[in-house]
């Protein structure tokens, strides 16, 4: 048998180089897979190099069997004594040989997520700390940053500077403690031993670079420095290293990725090779050209053009709709018509820059009866900061008390007042004793002392307060000023999470939407119909589309892609690209081509005008759209084809000289009065970049609109 047919030049060429160290460039569908497996296999059978004397590292599991599985049928026998492992697999088998040196025993622990959370929870007993002040991802994530970092306990707590982050700190110090007595590793000590073992001691690291003589990695534009540092030490004077990756697809630097160690390569492996694989057995050339057009605007890269004999009969769909509900209304009208030509819903992916961005789409799918399953993150309305916002909401409500009592026992310690649960049972108590509602009891009696019951008076006023204007002010309006005055937003600041943060701004958002199409619609109304959204069930999840954000489609392909709201400020991400500068714009670049190169057969991108609501300005289309070229677009939309969008989700054309006046561009001018469909009468305040921000009647307050929306008219 000739392993070698069916291997393309460039890829028999990185097969047979196994005479120096060698990086080999694999763009996105190259088979690189393919590649790795074969080279081992020629190693072994025209080489006759022996199995034990060759390892392949990976990242993930599922990539370490699907190696294994190849090689086997290569090879033709079961066990091949190749060792192909991901890299926490390999630290293990060195650890269960080498951890004496740490006075550790053989059979060291080592701690799952849920072995981890288990601690968390008797240090947070311990401290009396709440679950919602710092949740247990948050603190994990604190202490891996830290680890990966090569910050001990001690040095994080001598360096927090503010008191949530102190906080942080403290769990760490008290983490590290209870894993050292337990003489148990978690998934990131795995990894510092081994490079602290092979640093700190020569003899071990010698024994274990004598043991390979052949060493590959895959992944390789994702490994980070303390990963980077392992395989080097592991790599001894006679042995051949072999790197596989793409830098046009490094998208992790955000967790310890760096794209200089593979671009560097060269440099530090002298006498290295380097070999391009280039040609796609994925996608179409359309799609292809748009990727390598795209990508080519990044400087620091390794220069390679994308191309394959697939055959291709579409171009890239682009479509721009007046507004955020229409444009995932078409995408939602588009699965439904690709779903009758055969194409299965498992086929068709729907990928978004981030995850707040979900909330439009779901609501869409789930009108539509169209299966759907949220990859690598929770449904919106099942997000903890969602539930949150819409408790603070059902306290509004004066006549349900179960919901009230649900809500109460939610929120009544978010943010943190110190009610624990000792002042849980004891309103548990009184409400059954005196048969009262939950706000009831804590508005009538006091359930603890001094600081903790007037933060908990300062809650009852709060609620009471905002439960006298909710027949004066908007939905939209109570709620944020809730958030803002419970000091729910400002825990969030505090503790940096700028993506429940988007989330709640999401929901407000959503809140508006409703607002301006329902304005005779209640509180009780709106909570109603989001309990609809919330109660359904997840059947035949193995045939639905799915919804991802980008980062978790690396590695994924399907037959239809779509990638949601491809503006300025969403993707590229504004925040992202304001701290990062340059090199964050040009990771947001890499994601974008990450994001069309998961695509086989067809690529739909979409975004729609009007005021972004993260941003605060006037959407536009991405820079990532327009760096493709028009040639590979197929533009279509309301935008496009001189479309108005209509409240019930018919499509009416027109001119634009037959559009209303009030929706020309800057047609408005500060001073204006106006007429809006849904809020009524109001005043222009202010106009900036395109959005207006106005005044209108007390129950709708101040709002800020696109200045040429079709609902708003001049007086």
């Amino acid at each position: 048998m000739d392993i070698l047919n069916g291997l393309n030049a460039k890829q028999k060429e990185a097969v047979t180089t196994i005479d120096s160290h060698l990086r080999i460039v694999a763009g996105a569908g190259s088979g690189k897979t393919r590649v790795i497996t074969t080279r081992i296999a020629y190693l072994i059978m025209e080489k006759h190099v022996a199995p034990y004397r060759i390892l392949a590292i990976t990242f993930t599991n599922k990539a370490a069997n699907e190696m294994k599985e190849r090689v086997e049928t290569i090879l033709g026998v079961k066990n091949s004594g190749v060792l192909l492992s991901t890299i926490h697999s390999l630290c293990v088998r060195i650890l269960r040989e080498e951890i004496r040196y740490f006075d550790y025993p053989r059979n060291f622990v080592i701690l799952d997520g849920d072995d981890q959370k288990s601690i968390l929870k008797d240090i947070y007993k311990k401290h009396e700390i709440e679950v919602k002040s710092a949740p247990y991802g948050q603190s994990l994530g604190y202490i891996s940053n830290n680890k990966t970092n090569l910050i001990g306990a001690g040095k994080a707590y001598d360096m927090a500077n503010y008191e949530h982050e102190k906080l942080l700190a403290t769990i760490y110090l008290d983490y590290e403690k209870k894993l050292n007595d337990m003489q148990a590793l978690d998934f990131d000590d795995l990894l510092l031993f081994v490079y602290r073992l092979f640093q700190e001691n020569i003899e071990v690291r010698e024994k274990w670079q004598r043991r390979y003589d052949y060493i590959h990695v895959d992944e390789f534009q994702d490994v980070d420095m303390i990963q980077y540092g392992i395989v080097r030490y592991l790599c001894g004077p006679s042995c051949i290293l072999c790197v596989v990756g793409d830098p046009d697809q490094t998208i992790y630097t955000w967790r310890g990725a760096k794209v200089d160690i593979i671009m560097n390569f060269k440099k530090d492996f002298k006498g290295c090779k380097s070999i391009v694989l280039n040609e796609n057995y994925r996608s179409t050339k359309t799609i292809l050209q748009a990727a390598n057009s795209l990508i080519k605007h990044n400087e620091y890269r390794i220069d390679k053009d994308l191309f394959t004999a697939n055959e291709d009969d579409n171009k890239i769909s682009f479509y721009e709709s007046q507004d955020e509900a229409h444009e995932a209304l078409w995408i939602a009208k588009k699965i439904i018509s690709l779903h009758k030509e055969g194409v299965p819903y498992h086929q068709i992916a729907i990928l978004y820059r981030s995850n707040y961005l979900s909330r439009n789409l779901e609501k869409v799918l789930l009108d539509g009866n169209i299966p759907y399953r949220i990859y690598g993150s929770v449904k919106f309305f099942e997000r903890a900061e969602i539930k949150d916002a819409l408790s603070y909401l059902r306290l509004m409500i004066t006549d349900n008390k179960s919901m009230g009592e649900l809500a109460i026992k939610r929120i009544l310690n978010v943010p943190k007042r110190g009610a624990g649960p000792k002042t849980m049972e004891t309103m548990d108590i009184l409400a059954e004793s005196h048969d009262h509602d939950y706000f009831e009891t804590i508005r009538l009696h006091p359930i603890a002392k001094g600081k903790t019951q007037q933060n908990i008076d300062r809650f009852v006023d709060l609620i009471l307060k905002y439960r006298k204007e909710t027949e004066t002010l908007a939905i939209s309006i109570i709620i944020r000023k809730l958030l803002e005055e419970s000091g729910y937003f400002k825990m969030l600041e505090d503790a940096n999470e700028m993506d429940r943060l988007d989330n709640i701004n999401e929901l407000i958002h959503d809140i508006e939407n409703y607002e301006e199409n329902n304005p005779e619609g209640t509180l009780d109304d709106y909570l109603q119909m989001i309990a609809l959204y919330t109660d359904t069930q997840d059947e035949g999840l193995n045939e639905s589309v799915q919804l991802m954000s980008v980062h978790s489609a690396k590695g994924l392909e399907f037959d239809c892609v779509f990638v949601y709201s491809v503006a300025e400020g969403i993707f590229p991400n504004e925040r992202s690209v304001n701290e990062g500068g340059k090199h964050a714009l040009e990771e947001e670049r890499r994601l974008a081509y990450v994001a069309f190169t998961r695509a086989r057969k067809r690529l739909f991108l979409t975004t729609s005008v009007g005021l972004s609501y993260i941003t605060g300005r006037m959407k536009t289309t991405s820079r990532f759209v327009k760096e493709l070229g028009d040639d590979v677009l197929n533009k279509e939309g309301e935008i496009f084809q001189g479309y108005k969008a209509k409240k019930d989700d018919g499509i009416q054309r027109t001119s634009s000289s037959s559009m209303p006046k009030s929706t020309r561009k800057n047609s408005l001018r500060k001073g204006d009065l106006i007429h809006h469909d849904a809020f009524g009468d109001g005043v222009v305040i202010k106009i900036n970049d395109g959005v207006a921000q106005i005044a209108f009647d007390k129950k709708f307050g101040i709002k800020k609109l696109a200045a040429n929306h079709h609902m708003l008219h001049k007086k």
